[in-house]
This record gives structure tokens, sequence and C-alpha cells, in this order.
């Protein structure tokens, strides 16, 4: 027979780390089973210098290490696993993962959620070394520099203009002829002075490959096919991420965008009624801040809620 678990974790990033820490510490040995991309969003981040207690800085694989190793330390074991498939009308309840079948008392969805990238080879060669998605955790590091933002809607505009406190210009670029953006937040972008904007204009190659830092985009003009060379430093993604929650559809509620909905922060519902034994933190269920530290946070509050979940409904 499958053993129940206590409580099983999906996702490694800081979230599902953080939630592995105070499950293990309260002797609920919890199985982390650590997605497709075991570490998150963080485990392709260098230099994060945001995240308390860390004065000089530290490289956000060298962060997910450390708060895996703590986690261990404390009986969280882990997997390298993915879900398959989840059936929350049964309890305890019963996941198919690409390592077996697992079944378990108590859920925390901590999947995180992908930011949509160009795709483009250059591109991806160069994330973390010029190439990010996050203004708040990499805009610091571009003080003085000349740098583009792709995308846009209004996650677009936000980020164009929070980069203007450290760059010394921002070249927006959109494929399409029109911004989607809200008219409050385009007519902020368009009165900035430091804010260029490109419309109809696509990233075919960011330049620098060979010296691990970008040093350039070459563009095209949908127009007209022309290409040309706009020479920036730093290239940030505005297009938005994409919630890793599709297989909770019809099991949990999600939100227009695909997010977990939670009640204080972590329970789950379902037609608006509590989801018994199954909670969501991190960037699965957080469209708005998407930090290391608030999914760390919302880690902890979810395990916290388990804990007292298993002591309310003891077996």
């Amino acid at each position: 027979m499958t053993e129940t678990r206590d409580t099983v974790i999906l996702g490694s990033g800081c979230a599902g780390l953080t939630a592995a820490i105070y499950t293990a510490r309260a002797g609920l040995r919890p199985l982390v089973l650590e997605g497709h991309e075991p570490g998150g969003q963080l485990s392709i981040t260098s230099l994060v210098e945001n995240f308390p207690g860390w004065p000089e800085g530290i490289q956000g694989p060298e962060l997910i290490d450390n708060m895996k190793k703590q986690a261990a330390r404390f009986g969280a074991t882990f997997q390298l696993a993915h879900l398959q498939s989840v059936d929350l009308s049964v309890y305890p309840y019963r996941l198919e993962t690409s390592a077996g079948e697992i079944c378990t008392r108590t859920l925390i969805v901590a999947s995180g959620a992908s930011a949509r990238w160009l795709g483009l080879p250059s591109e991806q060669a160069l994330i973390g070394h010029g190439v990010s998605s996050c203004a708040t955790c990499d805009g610091f590091f571009f003080r003085g520099k000349e740098i583009a933002v792709v995308g846009g809607g209004d996650s677009a505009m936000e980020e164009a203009l929070f980069l203007t406190r450290f760059a010394s210009k921002v070249t927006l670029l959109h494929r399409r002829s029109a911004f989607r953006a809200s008219k409050i937040m385009l007519d902020r972008v368009m009165a900035h002075p430091n804010i260029e904007l490109r419309a109809n204009t696509v990233v075919v190659e960011v330049l620098g490959v060979e010296d691990k830092e970008v040093k350039g985009l070459r563009l095209r003009d949908v127009t007209n096919n022309q290409e040309s060379i706009l020479p920036v430093t730093g290239l940030f993604l505005g297009i938005g991420h994409e919630p890793n929650a599709k297989m909770f559809a019809g099991q949990i509620d999600l939100d227009d965008e695909g997010y977990i909905k939670t009640v204080h922060n972590v329970f789950t519902t379902l037609n608006g009624n509590p989801v018994h034994g199954v909670f969501a933190c991190g960037d699965v269920q957080d469209r708005r801040y998407r930090q290391a530290i608030t999914a760390a946070g919302s880690g902890c509050m979810a395990a916290l809620e388990v804990e007292k979940f298993l002591e309310e409904h003891a077996h």
C-alpha cells in the first residue's frame, strides 16, 4: 500500500522550501516534489541583494541550496519529480507524479509562476547576465545605463517607470502598433522624459552571448522588416507570468489569469468554500509582489496552517 504522508509540498522555490523548514521542524516529515524547475526562479537569478540577512548579497542558487539543506536537516525529504495529476475529491488526497502515486493528508501548493520569455536562444543564454523578468529584483544593477523593456501592457509600463529610478534611458518595445496598457499608465510613460516608446518592433537577437553580458539588441520593424541595433546593457521582459496551477482547474478556485485564489493568504477554496487541508503560497497565488521574501513569508504561513489542521484532525 502507498504510504500516506502528513504533508506534501509542490515546488522547491522560496515558498516551498520555507514551508518545508517549518513543517519539518514540526515533525511532519514533509515530502517536497521539486518540479520541472528545481529551486524556482531564484535558481536562475544571479545576485540577490534584497533578502534580509545577507548584507553583501547572495547568489540565487546558493540561497536556494542553503534553504534546502536547512529543511533537510530537520527531516524534509526531496524528490526530483513533478505532478502529473491530482484528485482532491477523495481523502487522503491522491497525487500521481512522475515517480509514482502519493497519498497525503495535507497539500501545500508552492508551484510558482513561470516568467514568459521571448524564446530566443540568445535571450535564454543571457538570463541573469543582463536579461531579467523582474525590475524590482535587478533594476539596481543598471544605474546610469540604457536598457530596454519588452511589452505593451500595464506590467511593462510599471517595469519601465520603475526602472527610470536607475537607468538613464528606458526604451519600451512593443510588437504591435497600439499599446494595450490602461490609459493612465500609458499617459505616465509617454510623459516621462527618460522613456522612449517604439511600437511595431520585435527583438530578434540579444547581442553579447560570447561576452556573457548584454551588449545590445537586434531589432526588426514588423512594418517593413528592416533591422537595426539598439545599444543597451539590459533587457527586461514585461510580458507577464504564467502561474503553474493548471493541474488544479476545477478542483480549487483560480482567478481569470490562472492564479490560485486564496483566503487569508494561504487557504484554498472551491466555489468559495474551503478545500480542507490544501494550502497555496508563493507566486502561484501572488500576482502582485512576487518577491523571494514574500514567497518565504507565505510559505511559513502555509506550514503553520498545515500544522494546525493536522492537530485539529488528529489521525
